[in-house]
């Protein structure tokens, strides 16, 4: 079994790596004369990079902006930087800047190919407030339990970048997007904070969540909310390389070449991630009876409500919750990962569970309810070798949650 989950895992990813939708994309790169520039940002950054770097395309410029740690190489032609996630740091501002210097005074003869993977929102950041508060409002909202699109309309006024700024500091030179999606429904405008692509939310909106999640903002922030972002970008092009719909059917193929009846539930998972784990739980109870290998697969992204001080991420605090009610299935295991590598400010990528979890963490003296209420899944799945660790994937296409049946 372990070296199913194993497959499981290392295949699924494989298979959103972005390197052959990036070629296929760059065939329709339009054929402008003048300058051809390059700029990538993202936890997948390093990898669409490189295979635009390696392709018969010719760039004039070229730059990398990238989590730490998620760099494999130095690349030939190109300034590379790295910086913070999920919070930026000065690297990021460092790193913006150059990107927002490369694309001053272009002509309609000019190109710029975006490449845009999740995490680019913390990644490609120039505030329009104090840096600081900036930081503040994220972990802010991250701790609360925000979701993806609520936390990018928020940042989006703060930013001299999102929300289609940056395509319009390119212009007149087209913009040309390819773009691996994190978000739920691949809304392109909240991929990375949408910094080239028109945005669809309203300051309207963004004054609700301000409401909602009782943020406390300086009087300039306030004031950013009430603006609206671009609404017109007549040149951009924009195509959509990867999602977690494929992260799924890969999945779903993997596991039916073992043996299993897999069914694809959802690809737009996104509440609380100890509820999913919870509602996870009772699908494996009543479907443990039968006698046939099943599998349940959901794709998305939950959210973690920041209660306690400990260590994790939302793919182990699904699958730690999910233990309780399993507790005794031998025939049943769960399991929960991201795409990109980490999970949480961890380097877990997710974390499985199966019937015995319960009595191995209860050897170890560790309380299931005390665990979860501390947020500290990470140490106590760390503690009995339950965690997921793959390093940085090279894509970033959501997570995937699975329940398995034997």
């Amino acid at each position: 079994m372990i070296n199913m989950l194993e497959k499981l895992v290392d295949e699924s990813i494989r298979s959103c790596l972005p390197d052959e939708s990036v070629k296929k994309e760059l065939k329709n790169l339009p054929q402008n004369k003048g300058k051809k520039i390059l700029i990538a940002i993202g936890k997948a950054a390093f990898q669409m990079a490189k295979t635009a770097l390696e392709s018969d395309v010719k760039f004039d410029e070229a730059l990398v902006i990238a989590k730490y740690g998620y760099m494999e190489e130095k690349l030939d032609n190109a300034i590379c930087f790295e910086a913070g996630h999920p919070i930026p740091d000065e690297n990021t501002i460092r790193a913006s800047e150059y990107a927002l210097n490369l694309v001053s005074n272009l002509s309609d003869d000019d190109l710029v190919l975006m490449l845009i993977s999740g995490g680019g929102s913390s990644l490609f950041e120039i505030p329009l407030i104090d840096f600081e508060e900036i930081q503040n409002i994220n972990k802010d909202l991250l701790k609360k339990g925000a979701n993806i699109v609520e936390i990018n309309t928020i940042r989006k006024r703060l930013s001299k970048l999102k929300g289609g700024k940056f395509a319009k500091a390119c212009y007149p030179a087209t913009v040309f997007n390819i773009i691996l999606s994190d978000v739920i429904g691949n809304r392109a405008d909240m991929i990375a904070s949408g910094p080239t692509f028109v945005d669809k939310s309203t300051s309207k909106q963004a004054l609700d969540l301000v409401s909602k999640y009782k943020l406390k903002l300086s009087d300039k922030a306030y004031d950013l909310m009430k603006t609206e972002t671009v609404k017109d970008l007549p040149n951009v092009i924009t195509k959509i390389s990867g999602s977690v719909d494929e992260l799924c059917l890969k999945a779903k193929n993997i596991l039916e070449s073992y043996g299993y009846k897999a069914e694809i539930l959802t690809t737009s998972l996104g509440c609380e991630a100890r509820e999913a784990g919870f509602f996870m739980a009772s699908i494996a109870k009543s479907q443990s009876k039968r006698y046939d290998k099943k599998a349940y697969i959901f794709g998305g992204e939950t959210v973690v409500k920041i209660k306690g001080k400990g260590k994790g991420g939302r793919n182990q605090e699904l699958s730690f919750a999910a233990a309780l009610g399993i507790e005794n299935l031998s025939n049943v295991r769960i399991i929960s990962y991201s795409s990109d590598g980490t999970d949480g400010p961890t380097d877990a990528a997710g974390g499985f569970v199966d019937g015995n979890t319960m009595k191995e963490l209860k050897d170890c003296g560790i309380s299931f309810y005390d665990t979860l209420e501390n947020n500290d899944t990470y140490h106590a799945l760390d503690r009995i070798n339950h965690l997921i660790k793959t390093g940085p994937t090279g894509t970033n296409v959501n997570d995937i949650s699975i329940i398995i049946i034997n």
